[in-house]
């Protein structure tokens, strides 16, 4: 690393975890330079202040970027994928100077079927429009997503949007004009009835439930190579990197709508919640459910969220987010305990009921923290369980065994869409923190303006932006600031730009200097006023 590079900086890179994220390079003021995707943060980071790394870089852009980085911003994610998709988002709302992808405004691709039609296609879009779709993505990388949905026509005899059915007098459908070309072995003339057990085959596949397809291609190449057909196993294998790139599990970063995580229909919702009950040996089907989940930055910005399921769906106005107050650091079962002690000393302070099921996102730890916590409010707990990520493992609260079901399980599947909608909240929240503090952090640059003064800006104007867009009069004006520190912290926040002083004077006018004697314009100004009295 540079011997310029100061010394917190140093230590923040060298205890960067060796893991995929999104680093954030910021100058002195707290503006972000650049955003970056790592397969691993540590070594991707500490890359650009290795020895001579400037002078090896043979791109401008980054030669001249280094200098100015003096903070760096990390934030883990689960996979290659993830980063991407955070990297997209992160750009898309910064905008910074030193990145060039992703700056224009086109969002992800996703794949969306329209399940109130007859025939439901599967077209490519980049936004949510409607609740009687599904959608899956968004997807980071568009070649291997088309590729998939190719192979998938193949597969499941899907039709995609270039599609043109014909129906038949007798009510059936005619999916394609030439069956040999378009669906190879798949049945051309079928019922409605029968081309929704074909789309609800491809949905389960897009969603990673089945893995006998690719278990069966891998197969394939390893019989094609065994066999000396290299050109066979060569097509084989980039059709398995386009879709195992396709089905690799994401966190959507993106702020979406509740629209995905509703099912189809009251019955299906109805059928989830009976077979969560005997899954989950209740006494009733679990109409309340609220599922709880822990966000935080390398143990910075810890927040909570809690969100409710009534009948099976979201119910949004029950929603709600939580600050951690009782301690600062990376704790997750403290955070659990506190979250879940607030929540239902509340409920009960009220007299509301307790919900039909509580869902921790975690495994025993958490679980233990949130048992802990009905303890301290001397309240007896409701039916609680915890999902563990790795395997959709269900913990419970008692002596019961760990249960696993089925990937296709409707229990499963509820419990999921409880959880991701948690897990969706927190990092909302979380973000929402994130971003202020990366504004509100150009402050911090600005010699005389503590704490209490930064507060009080802050409350007086609103927002970091609205501070930065005032006029010097108005930062004159408010309390405990006057004209001599308003253009200090205006010309810190607006490097370059030109306005008029908080006197309301004319910037043409000469300051006067130390003593008290008018300052000479500069020699260029006053040739320009001379050639200007000449020409009149």
């Amino acid at each position: 690393m540079s011997d310029d590079a100061p010394i917190t900086l140093k230590e923040k890179v060298r205890a960067l975890p060796d893991r995929p994220g999104v680093y954030l390079m910021k100058d002195r003021l707290g503006t972000i330079l650049y955003v970056g995707k790592a397969k691993s943060l540590k070594k991707r980071v500490s890359s650009y202040f290795q020895r001579g790394r400037a002078r090896m870089i043979e791109q401008p852009k980054i030669r001249s970027l280094i200098p100015l980085i003096h903070d760096v911003e990390t934030i883990e994610v689960r996979s290659e994928p993830e980063a991407l998709l955070l990297e997209g988002r992160l750009i898309k709302q910064w905008k910074p100077r030193y990145n060039t992808d992703f700056t224009d405004d086109k969002r992800f691709l996703l794949v969306r079927v329209d399940l109130s039609q007859p025939l439901p296609r599967f077209v490519l879009t980049r936004l949510r429009k409607d609740k009687h779709s599904r959608y899956f993505g968004p997807f980071a990388q568009s070649g291997p997503l088309r590729t998939t949905l190719a192979q998938m026509r193949r597969q499941f005899g899907i039709l995609l949007a270039d599609a043109s059915p014909a129906r038949l007098p007798d009510g059936r459908w005619r999916l394609y004009d030439d069956v040999r070309q378009e669906i190879y072995g798949h049945e051309n003339i079928l019922t409605a009835k029968d081309y929704r057990t074909r789309v609800e085959a491809a949905c389960e596949f897009l969603e990673g439930k089945s893995r006998e397809w690719l278990a069966r291609l891998r197969s394939d190449m390893q019989a094609a190579a065994a066999a000396l057909d290299f050109e066979k196993a060569a097509r084989l294998r980039d059709l398995i990197t386009a879709l195992a790139a396709t089905l690799e599990p994401s966190r959507r970063f993106e702020r979406t709508t509740h629209s995905r995580l509703l099912p189809t229909s009251d019955t299906s919702s109805a059928e989830a919640l009976r077979a969560l009950q005997a899954a989950l040996a209740l006494p009733t089907p679990p109409e309340h459910m609220e599922c709880f989940d822990i966000s935080h930055i390398s143990g910075t910005l810890v927040v909570a969220s809690m969100v409710h399921f009534s009948h099976g769906r979201p119910d949004t106005d029950r929603y709600r987010r939580y600050r951690i107050k009782s301690f600062i650091g990376n704790d997750d079962f403290r955070a659990m305990h506190e979250v879940v002690a607030r929540r239902y000393h509340r409920l009960a302070s009220e007299g509301r009921p307790l919900p039909d099921l509580v869902v921790i996102d975690g495994g025993r730890g958490q679980i233990g923290a949130a048992l802990k916590a009905f303890a301290a409010i001397d309240l007896t707990p409701p039916p609680l369980i915890g999902l563990a990520k790795k395997h959709e493992t269900i913990l419970f609260a008692d002596e019961r065994p760990p249960l696993n079901l089925s990937l296709n399980d409707p229990a499963l599947n509820l419990l999921q869409r409880l959880r991701d909608e948690a897990h969706r909240f927190a990092n909302t929240y979380n973000a929402d923190l994130r971003s202020r503090k990366i504004r509100e952090s150009a402050l911090d640059d600005i010699s005389g303006l503590g704490p209490k003064r930064k507060a009080a800006l802050l409350a007086h104007f609103g927002s970091i932006d609205r501070l930065r867009a005032a006029p010097l009069a108005a930062l004159a004006a408010a309390p405990g600031i006057g004209p001599s520190f308003a253009q200090k912290i205006h010309y810190t926040l607006n490097p370059g730009r030109e306005t008029q002083p908080a006197d309301g004077s004319d910037n043409n006018t000469a300051a006067p200097n130390k003593r008290g004697r008018a300052r000479k314009p500069p020699a260029r100004a006053a040739h320009f006023v001379a050639l200007s009295a000449a020409l009149q």
